[in-house]
């Protein structure tokens, strides 16, 4: 082996091996995130990938997703160009169109429903990834309609909608530098987020105390856990009241902060007397002492950041207002708003928060004006519709089936995925019904087999993409390959169809640089100057957030503070102002479903279905396979590998068993997404929070048997 065949073979890059490292981003996952990579590139090809290591999210580190990136790129089932369907709807039969072909049938099609039907008629919908979705929500009400729908309707948005209720702002972070006390309500991030770990890790190193709040035994109760309570699926909100029964009892709670900052106290102290520590294992199965020690501990080593994931809690049809609870802690120890606690953030463009102000929200809402109908969802969900700008997706199939308030003809989508929907098999028949569906998608996916116009997306290391980091940082990346056979952006589709469709909406039409421009228009920092950038660019001026400025201005509530006692909520005759505690699946008999599916909890390599294609992500878990408490395996003669079949009231699925003393006895959990073993035909799209509309992927009743 010569010296340059040795050089390949290490992939050294220089001009002898013609191998280039270029920055981009990984964006399989959520863009909380969305982690630096250098791409190793030669011919137009990637040949290896690594993190970032000045990158100010991820310092060089990647997950089992975003190590995956060459497989995902290179994926056998890339769509190739933009498809049309020959064959009946849901056979997979498609023909190879051109650009203009697609471009033009979807305009006749699309402008020919609002003509006849209104535009509330034609859905736009967003899955993932999400990073052009304030193009398409504003494309939507430039179009007309209200039915900006993503599937963050499972997701993040349930915790932005619990903070705009109780403090009027979209979010909060843990500000674990200065804390005392982590207290991590379902936080795993050895399995989800990962760098969440980083901090905590180090703060534990230097003292700080930890606890988890998990049913599981999970890595994060095992490294990091000084107490480790686990409270029965779906009873996190008795817990919290526990808590906060204990704290009040003791005194130990911050009387100025509640009197200067927290609205309706004395009714939530009220209401909290009856969560004694002994109801409250009644409730929830923690140990009385154990609660006591937990609180304890919080009291003793102020201040508290509390980590509150958005999903596990959420999916639950009792979700919101365990959210509530767990949020109200903050206001009673006088953490909220102040070092070392929950501290305020504002979304500075797609999620992130860069510590400046843009016009995204500018950009989006500039022509809601042409909405003249209710969103999906906003009549059975009247909470979701005060304050977030989109249609609540769960209750899509309703209004397909009922055609109430008006009826539903066409779907125009961007990575939707039916399956991660609750009751998948009956959103697929509803969206069957429609007379025109698109989806625009990397791949092949069942959602794509039953379109009648398939669009092929890039991925992020093939098209520019503008994103926003911590600490005051812009990035407009540059693609690191050429786009894979006919593929285009996202944002790139959007905008040419907006000129196809003679959108009435000139800034789209000018292309993504004029929106984005738009959008940074108030910076010191233009787009001239970040196409010419290497990486990242901080933006002059920006300072650190004051904890305590937003409670001196006063909150965006009704009363100006932090809302124990909701006035948005009582606003709503039916809903619980104070987070009150409802118990999970309590309508539900358990003679003939005597078992819970935990039907979302996360897998390091995996994210919804987008990596079970993926050989390296399939390959850590070949075959879908439940997580059961061997308790449970002892009673049903099942053992380690058995195949079991899962039931409940909406069908059967049959997988593998693995026995393991991390799950909670009497429940079984398994990831969704498998298409050949998929979890979401057992749950139920009526079984949701009312307050929110989010499913209870966590509580589905079930029966198991060994196969």
């Amino acid at each position: 082996m010569d010296e340059k065949e040795r050089l390949l073979k290490a992939k050294i890059p220089g001009d002898e091996t013609g191998i280039q490292v270029k920055r981009t981003i990984c964006d399989i996952c959520c863009p909380s995130f969305h982690c630096g990579i250098d791409a190793y590139v030669k011919d137009g090809q990637v040949i290896k990938i690594e993190g970032t290591a000045d990158h100010p999210v991820n310092h060089g580190l990647l997950c089992p997703k975003g190590l995956s990136n060459r497989q995902y790129i290179y994926r056998e089932d890339r769509l190739q160009t933009p498809l049309r369907r020959v064959g009946p709807r849901g056979s997979g039969q498609f023909e190879p169109i051109s650009w203009e072909e697609a471009y033009r049938e979807i305009a006749q099609r699309l402008n020919a429903i609002k003509a006849e039907s209104g535009p509330e008629s034609v859905l736009f919908y967003s899955g993932y990834t999400k990073w052009y979705r304030p193009f398409l929500h504003r494309f939507t009400y430039s179009f007309g309609s209200p039915n900006f729908l993503t599937e963050s309707s499972s997701c993040m948005t349930s915790t932005f909608l619990n903070w705009w209720v109780t403090t009027g702002n979209p979010m909060c972070s843990s500000d674990v530098a200065r804390a005392g006390v982590f207290l991590g309500w379902a936080y795993n991030p050895y399995y989800s987020r990962h760098l969440a770990a980083l901090n905590v890790e180090k703060r534990k190193a230097e003292g700080m105390k930890v606890i988890i709040i998990d049913p599981r035994i999970t890595p994060a109760s095992l490294k990091l856990a000084d107490i480790h309570l686990r409270p029965r699926t779906g009873t996190d909100g008795a817990l919290a009241l526990g808590l906060a029964h204990i704290l009040i009892r003791e005194d130990r709670i911050d009387r100025n902060y509640i009197d200067r900052y927290v609205y309706g106290f004395e009714a939530y102290a009220d209401y909290v007397k009856q969560f004694t520590p002994e109801r409250v294992e009644e409730l929830t199965g923690v140990p009385a002492e154990q609660l006591e020690a937990a609180a304890r501990m919080i009291w003793e080593n102020l201040p508290v950041a509390i980590n509150e994931s958005a999903a596990p809690l959420a999916h639950h049809r009792n979700g919101f207002q365990n959210y509530r609870a767990i949020m109200s802690l903050s206001a009673i120890l006088g953490c909220f708003d102040r070092p070392g606690g929950q501290i305020p953030i504002q979304f500075s463009y797609n999620y992130l928060p860069g510590g400046f102000p843009t016009r995204e929200d500018a950009f989006i809402m500039e022509h809601y004006d042409r909405v003249k109908a209710p969103a999906v969802g906003a009549e059975r969900f009247p909470i979701w519709n005060d304050f977030i700008h989109e249609a609540q997706a769960n209750d899509l199939s309703r209004q397909i089936e009922e055609g109430s308030p008006y009826p539903i003809r066409a779907m125009m989508g961007f990575g939707m995925n039916y399956r991660i929907s609750p009751d998948d098999t009956r959103l697929k028949k509803n969206l069957m019904k429609l007379d025109f569906l698109v989806n625009t998608e990397l791949f092949m996916t069942d959602t794509c087999k039953f379109c009648d116009i398939v669009l092929p997306a890039c991925t992020s290391f093939e098209r520019s993409e503008l994103k926003s980091y911590g600490g005051g940082y812009l990035y407009l990346t540059k693609p690191v390959i050429p786009p894979r056979f006919q593929s285009r952006s996202d944002i790139q589709i959007l905008c040419e169809l907006a000129q196809a469709m003679d959108l009435d909406d000139e800034l789209l039409r000018q292309g993504p640089e004029a929106c984005w421009a738009y959008i940074l228009q108030d910076l010191p920092v233009s787009i001239e100057e970040l196409k010419e950038a290497e990486g990242l660019v901080k933006v002059p001026g920006v300072t650190p957030y004051v904890p305590g400025t937003m409670l001196e201005r006063g909150l965006n509530t009704a009363s100006g503070k932090f809302e124990l006692y909701s006035l948005a909520i009582e606003k709503h005759p039916g809903f619980d102002p104070l987070p009150t505690y409802r118990p999970p699946y309590e309508d539900r008999p358990d003679e003939d479903l005597p078992m819970v599916l935990s039907s979302s909890p996360r897998l390091p390599n995996v994210l919804h279905s987008r990596l079970h294609k993926v050989p390296w992500n399939r390959s850590l878990r070949p075959e879908p396979t439940a997580d059961l408490h061997p308790e449970d395996g002892a009673r049903l003669g099942i053992a380690q590998g058995d195949r079991i079949e899962i039931t409940s009231h909406r069908g059967s699925i049959q997988v593998k068993a693995n026995l393991t003393l991390k799950a909670e006895p009497g429940v079984v959990c398994f990831y969704h997404g498998y298409a050949e073993a998929d979890a979401n035909e057992l749950t139920d799209n009526e079984i949701l929070d009312p307050y929110s509309g989010f499913p209870s992927y966590r509580e589905t009743r079930v029966s198991i048997r060994k196969v």
